[in-house]
């Protein structure tokens, strides 16, 4: 369990974020377009994961946006924004942004939050998942 602070007040979340050194694990998402995404298939390339509680949040839809802009510059690297969000959600958001550099990806029907050790158990976003951002190499080993 990890302990962080929602607008002053402590929250806390199912686990730890996987730690560097450690192999990416592996989750299944949804895509905007209801694809399925596994993080195991992008093996091969650098992997940016960041995680958010909703993209219906100023802050959240800010860092989706500066995700988008540095992903542009970023060879050899995806990006997957992963909140719990609805896929169409997502979807909507990045289309009326122009958001095309990051792979938006719904964790509405997956164990992701569990995982990855960031779902939140208690205060008033419990349910969904903590902001974090999770990097993995090539060979899919956490670098940060």
């Amino acid at each position: 369990m990890t302990s962080l602070t929602f607008t002053g007040n402590p929250v806390h979340t199912v686990g730890e974020l996987p730690q560097k050194g450690s192999p990416l694990p592996d989750a299944m998402l949804v895509t905007a377009d209801l694809a399925d995404l596994s993080l195991s298939s992008l093996r091969g390339k650098r992997v940016v994961v960041s995680i958010f509680p909703s993209i219906d949040t100023d802050v959240c839809a800010a860092s989706v946006r500066r995700f988008n802009e540095a992903a542009a510059g970023l060879p050899d690297t995806v990006v997957v924004c992963v909140s719990k969000d609805l896929p169409f959600a997502l979807g909507r958001f990045c289309a009326a942004e122009g958001i095309d550099n990051v792979t938006p990806a719904s964790a509405f029907r997956s164990d992701f939050g569990d995982v990855f050790g960031c779902q939140m158990t208690d205060g008033p976003l419990a349910g969904l998942l903590s902001r974090a951002v999770v990097i993995a190499d090539a060979d899919g080993k956490v670098i940060y």
